[in-house]
């Protein structure tokens, strides 16, 4: 859907304070690799994470969360009694009932007025809250949204830390679980409003759902068949991006949701993007999940690479698979 009136007034992020290492967890799995002779250099050399960060324990999902929300809304100075509603995005969670969004809402203390909901669909949920939440104010049922993810990688990287090191892991389970080794923490948060600052234009997504079986995460595991995800991504990252009609060498900078070198690489190469335009973050911080564009953006900012005008291009594929690509004018 193209948006006319929807604009974005601030995005954030948190980053997690713990830099934890490839060469760290390497150490740890020494067991397992010395058993399987598996490279010692898999995460590094191949994935080209060298670190990802993650949270002083105990850290709750919702309060990292929540402290990027309220990041967002002090950076832009939308009165929170204007929020007609906030959408958690979290693939973390810290239980499976009340929803993430309710106790962020109550944190944040936000108005009984302001519906909150969490929305679920793997790394491809922020862009989604963000299309929701644009519906619901180019319809005029809202003035301004806020949507925010916390995302918390410590006990699913411990708990398979612990299991590859199992005299009884096989060299084919080291290589299903692998990508869990990746994920980082982090949070992130947007506000957006009737004519906000920064237009979002919207975008178009594309579903691929013969293939929701090649990535299978619980809070504390995730099994994924790499290879072939890698190959029906990118082919139905090709798809959506035909259907958006875009042209990369009109765009200024493109927000990609990154796994790995690997695949941020395929992708750039596939659609021909211009690696300048890219900002990749998968080398300090790991796959953020859902995070992870929204983490980008604010970062760009950050930086001073947005400029008014500027054309950015926000790219998602997630296990589903699904994949979404949507537009920002700064």
């Amino acid at each position: 859907m193209r948006f006319i009136n929807v604009g974005i007034d601030s995005v954030v992020h948190v980053d997690a304070p713990v830099r934890l290492t490839s060469a760290t967890i390497v150490e740890r799995l020494r067991p397992a690799l010395t058993r399987l002779r598996i490279r010692a250099d898999v995460l590094y050399e191949i994935a080209g994470i060298r670190e990802r960060r993650v949270w002083d324990d105990p850290m709750p999902v919702a309060s990292a969360a929540a402290l990027a929300g309220r990041k967002a809304l002090d950076a832009c100075g939308v009165d929170k009694g204007r929020i007609g509603v906030l959408i958690s995005t979290s693939v973390s969670r810290d239980h499976i009932e009340p929803s993430t969004a309710s106790v962020v809402h109550g944190i944040l203390d936000l108005p009984a007025t302001c519906r909150n909901f969490d929305v679920g669909n793997a790394c491809l949920a922020f862009i989604d809250g963000m299309d929701l939440a644009g519906r619901m104010i180019e319809h005029g049922d809202i003035a301004a949204a806020l949507i925010v993810d916390g995302e918390s990688s410590n006990e699913v990287i411990a708990r398979t830390v612990e299991r590859l090191n199992r005299a009884d892991c096989t060299a084919d389970q080291f290589r299903a679980e692998f990508a869990s080794l990746t994920l980082g923490s982090g949070a992130t948060a947007m506000v957006l409003s009737r004519n906000g600052t920064h237009r979002f234009v919207g975008g178009v997504s594309r579903a691929a759902t013969a293939f929701s079986h090649l990535c299978r995460g619980t809070m504390d595991q995730m099994v994924t068949d790499t290879r072939v995800l890698l190959e029906e991504g990118l082919k139905l990252a090709a798809s959506t991006f035909a259907a958006a009609g875009w042209d990369p060498a009109g765009f200024d900078e493109f927000a990609i949701h990154q796994v790995s070198a690997v695949h941020t690489t395929a992708l750039m190469g596939l659609l021909g993007l211009d690696p300048a335009k890219v900002l990749t973050i998968f080398g300090e911080y790991g796959n953020v999940g859902p995070a992870s564009v929204p983490m980008v953006l604010s970062k760009l900012d950050e930086l001073g690479r947005l400029r008014p005008g500027h054309r950015v291009g926000l790219m998602g594929i997630g296990s589903g698979l699904n994949c979404t690509m949507a537009e920002i004018v700064w």
